[in-house]
């Protein structure tokens, strides 16, 4: 809700009126239309059209944007399928059964790829995302502990899960919205992800599972899921605790299976119960889509299940959203089909090579040392050499670099390494070794002017937000 005190700033920051360029204007309609109240007259198509697109021209090129995870490209045909299925409702399957059909394929063609025990008795869907994705598979892991604690006589209050302080936000909101305890395993630099060291301090019976990310959004390293499954081993040996595992592979999970096969971090490992991931990520479509699969049936409870029979038929639903666009699901398929596993692996093959081709070049600048090379997911961080430069932080190198079109975001690092600054570069499909040229030669002209400052840059009026 936009508070007395924002809009009133908003007022004063923004004329209240969008002036029309004469050249647009038709005969008989205004030269001017308000902002921020309805207009008291219709307008032409084309004059909404021009005004709506010549404010979004405003926006920052998408596929220069190296913050973000989210897709940026796909090709015409999935352009014509997205209009085609823009006016299809995902959550009325009686209405959509063909799409609802085509949902169930894709998260069990997903199962398969993440090596559940039976593809075909498991149980999946899409969400809007992958923090709904990721909240529905904590909610599980919460009503199966509270009925496993029922059925024992015991209590259901105080329930915790564990992961690591780099978790993202998704995680901090589930425990905050469902009353869930957070219990963060801090990062240093001897333990740069959550990898087992420790875990017996933070896991007890309240413990409703762990956190395991595959490609952690600060960095886009991966936590080791089966190591992490070995310290929950070993602590079931000497307390009898069974903490089940989900996995967070937003974006990992549709990596790992195509660029580093034998990797075991999916239900090969007995602990995980569930995996979300975004297929608006490296699932290659536009936003929004999500997904989550269960290990089996018995890994999403019951009574996490809604069935309504108001849209036409006796439908069950398990989600935090309810009407929602089915056109990404449709993408989702298209794109399963279209490249098949061994386009996946050229695809994923060919951004982690950009990934390492980059980090591999920064590297090489005086100024900078890495964090990680993108050997995991196509993303790396790096860090300001210590003693560089007392004139400039990169912050300063971010702010250089977005007057070149180029999005880098530079961000502290979490708890206990919060005094540290890095910078991160997500590769996507579409950014070729082409423009990682381009942008190394911006990113060296740029070091090599804030080296030749005399003087402290002052810090910049707008930081270099961090984008998930």
């Amino acid at each position: 809700m936009v508070t007395n005190t924002r809009r009133a700033q908003r007022h004063a920051s923004e004329p209240d009126t969008v002036e029309l360029n004469p050249i647009f204007a038709r005969p008989g309609e205004a030269t001017a239309v308000p902002k921020f109240r309805f207009p008291d007259d219709e307008s032409l198509q084309q004059t909404a059209y021009q005004i709506v697109h010549d404010e979004a021209m405003l926006d920052g090129n998408a596929r220069l944007n190296l913050a973000t995870f989210v897709g940026t490209w796909m090709d015409e045909y999935a352009g014509r399928l997205a209009l085609e299925a823009a006016d299809k409702n995902m959550i009325d399957k009686d209405e959509y059964p063909q799409t609802a059909a085509i949902e169930t394929r894709c998260w069990t063609m997903l199962a398969d790829l993440w090596h559940a025990p039976d593809p075909e008795h498991t149980i999946g869907t899409s969400t809007i995302g992958s923090s709904e994705a990721a909240m529905l598979g904590g909610l599980a892991l919460k009503r199966r502990w509270q009925q496993r604690r029922r059925a024992a006589g015991q209590s259901t209050e105080r329930p915790n899960l564990v992961m690591s302080s780099a978790v993202q936000v998704c995680w901090e909101k589930f425990c905050n919205y469902f009353e869930v305890e957070a219990r963060y395993v801090p990062i240093s630099e001897e333990h740069k992800v959550l990898d087992g060291h420790d875990l017996e301090s933070y896991v007890d019976e309240n413990t409703i599972g762990v956190v395991a990310i595959l490609g952690v959004t600060y960095t886009g390293m991966y936590e080791p899921v089966a190591q992490i499954a070995q310290a929950l081993d070993r602590i079931q040996e000497s307390t009898g605790l069974d903490v089940p595992i989900h996995v967070d592979g937003a974006s990992g999970a549709m990596i790992a299976p195509f660029i580093q096969p034998d990797l075991e971090w999916d239900f090969r490992v007995k602990r995980v119960a569930s995996i979300n991931t975004s297929g608006h990520k490296y699932g290659l479509v536009y936003p929004g889509l999500g997904w989550v699969v269960w290990r089996d049936l018995d890994a999403l409870p019951e009574d996490l299940i809604f069935r309504v029979s108001y849209l036409g038929g006796d439908m069950p639903t398990f989600a935090l959203n309810f009407s929602r666009p089915g056109a990404q699901v449709l993408l989702q398929y298209y794109v399963f089909l279209r490249l098949g596993r061994a386009g996946f692996e050229a695809v994923q093959g060919t951004s982690r090579d950009v990934a390492l081709y980059l980090s591999g070049e920064i590297a090489k600048m005086p100024a900078f040392e890495l964090w990680n090379d993108g050997s995991d997911i196509p993303v790396f961080a790096w860090r300001l050499r210590a003693g560089h430069s007392e004139n400039w932080n990169l912050y300063h190198l971010s702010d250089r670099l977005r007057t070149k079109g180029w999005l880098v975001p530079a961000y502290p690092m979490p708890d206990d390494l919060a005094d540290l600054t890095v910078q991160r570069i997500v590769v996507r499909n579409g950014f070729s070794h082409d423009l990682a040229s381009a942008f190394l030669a911006d990113l060296a002209e740029e070091v090599d002017y804030l080296d030749s400052l005399s003087g402290p840059m002052p810090m910049p009026k707008r930081g270099s937000g961090f984008h998930h």
